[in-house]
């Protein structure tokens, strides 16, 4: 049996819980750390070095996340007061993990740090709540005005909006924080780290996130790194395509993928909440879970189904739509019979539901339902950025592939379906319009983890898997529901297959 050490980049479910509920069994030893922080709570340090150290001994593969592991957290590594020599202490041990067990394979993630295009405070710096889309702005055109693509004159309305002290700390984060992203590049320039992926979590292709991604390139270039490094948007779904980067290496598979998409102009949306075409996205995914791209479907391993309109994505919460990306541009029927046929061909099909940011597609899970696909399909995902669902349903085609439809697979299919379709495309947004505010509560506090809004997201999320969902209504069992963050943004669920 393999024991992979897995190092998330936070405490929530998608990040802690996904990548053992999918690949941990008898076969595959996946180790989490038993205690981790709480969103702006950092994890604590010693904890987190003494359990790499107990664990990476006798393990064969470590999938670190560089921010849990330097920062304690992705939400921390936006509003640490670190000093340099802790940090650098920090990045040290990684070395040291290797010097005790040579033959520890060490792929590492580590994002590059984000800036939102709106205000607010619940993920980042109390001032970035007052002035946040002006900062965001301030780099936007920072960024196009150094490539000859704007002039500057809207800044100085711009300074004026943003206290000056705000703006320097901002500024000062991302100097930081950029200099251990590029310290962590001479760790795999050196050999300690073995593979390195930079996600961008909610980019843009202008900004402070984009200027930092361009000096990030320079000094991959510089290194002469190649292949060993993949920079791409992403985040939330890094830790399980490294895990299925893992598993096929030390399976020694590299499978092909054949892409299908519901639009054939698909390829070139830029995705909400990305930098670049979905095409790239797509290689760049791939690529880093260890996967190639299949150019016939003859050849491929897997087949991977993409559900993307075909100019413009809107969110999960708009639905239903009546655009002609959505309507006219995407062919649902066709899409549907493909993935029929392919499974009656005996082929793995996996579904990347990127119609939609943060929700599945409801028009698609009716026709699912209607067809009796549900319990056929290999992998299902259509949660937040199209870069978090990619990863997760590329990693459950994989899993597939080298394992099966084991029960757990079977749990984690049934999970998605409850969680992407029914909490992120119709049950958040229903709880939050209409229980809310008589409970006294509103969408970035509802006060505790397990209470009243989480017996009415299990009650909601209960009669929506009846209502659309009959056609495997009856195996699906949710079995506990909780607020990870006391928001509404993301749910914890235990769902079971019966």
């Amino acid at each position: 049996m393999k024991k992979i050490v897995y190092l998330p980049l936070d405490e929530r479910p998608c990040n802690a819980m996904f990548v053992p509920k999918l690949f941990g069994d008898d076969r595959l030893h996946i180790v989490v750390p038993p205690e981790m922080g709480c969103k702006k709570t950092p994890a604590r340090w010693k904890a987190i070095r003494d359990f790499l150290l107990q664990e990476c001994a006798d393990a064969d593969g470590l999938v670190l996340s560089m921010d849990m592991l330097l920062y304690g957290g992705l939400i921390p590594s936006r509003l640490h007061c670190l000093e340099t020599d802790e940090v650098e202490q920090r990045l040290e041990l990684i070395a040291e993990l290797k010097k005790r067990n040579e033959q520890l394979l060490i792929y590492a993630f580590q994002c590059i740090m984000r800036c939102p295009r709106y205000s607010s405070s619940d993920e980042e710096p109390d001032y970035y709540g007052e002035c946040g889309a002006e900062i965001h702005q301030i780099g936007n055109i920072r960024h196009r005005a150094s490539l000859g693509l704007c002039d500057e004159t809207e800044l100085q309305a711009l300074y004026e909006a943003v206290p000056e002290a705000c703006l320097q700390d901002y500024l000062n984060r991302r100097a930081f924080n950029l200099q251990f992203n590029l310290r962590t590049l001479q760790l795999l320039k050196d050999g300690v780290i073995d593979f390195l992926v930079i996600p961008q979590d909610d980019s843009a292709p202008y900004g402070f996130t984009a200027m930092d991604q361009h000096v990030v390139r320079q000094k991959l270039a510089e290194l002469r790194l190649g292949a060993r490094v993949l920079v791409y948007p992403g985040a939330d779904e890094v830790g399980l395509t490294l895990t299925t980067r893992m598993v096929l290496h030390f399976a020694q598979k590299r499978p092909r993928v054949y892409v299908k998409y519901a639009a054939s102009t698909a390829a070139a949306v830029i995705p909400l909440y990305e930098d670049r075409p979905l095409g790239e996205s797509i290689k760049y995914q791939l690529t880093a879970a260890g996967c190639r791209i299949a150019t016939s479907l003859s050849e491929a391993d897997i087949v991977m189904a993409v559900s993307c309109p075909g100019s413009v994505m809107r969110e999960a919460a708009a639905q239903p739509v009546t655009d002609p990306n959505y309507a006219v541009e995407r062919t649902l029927v066709e899409f549907v019979l493909f993935m029929q046929d392919c499974l009656e061909d005996g082929r793995i099909v996996t579904l990347c539901d990127n119609a939609y940011a943060n929700g599945g597609d409801l028009e698609l899970l009716a026709m699912l339902d209607q067809s009796g696909l549900l319990d056929r399909l290999h992998g299902y995902a259509g949660w937040n950025t199209s870069a978090n669902t990619m990863g997760t349903a590329v990693a459950m085609g994989v899993h597939t592939l080298l394992m099966g439809k084991t029960p757990q697979h079977m749990d984690f299919l049934a999970h998605r379906y409850v969680e992407d379709m029914g909490y992120c495309g119709k049950v958040r947004g229903k709880v939050n319009h209409e229980r809310l505010e008589q409970l006294g509560f509103d969408y970035f506090d509802v006060k505790e983890q397990r209470g009243a809004v989480s017996a009415i997201v299990k009650e909601e999320l209960e009669a929506f898997v009846k209502e659309a969902m009959p056609s495997i209504a009856s195996h699906v069992a949710i079995t506990d529901t909780w607020m990870p963050w006391r928001r509404m943004f993301e749910v914890g669920l235990q769902v079971k297959w019966q």
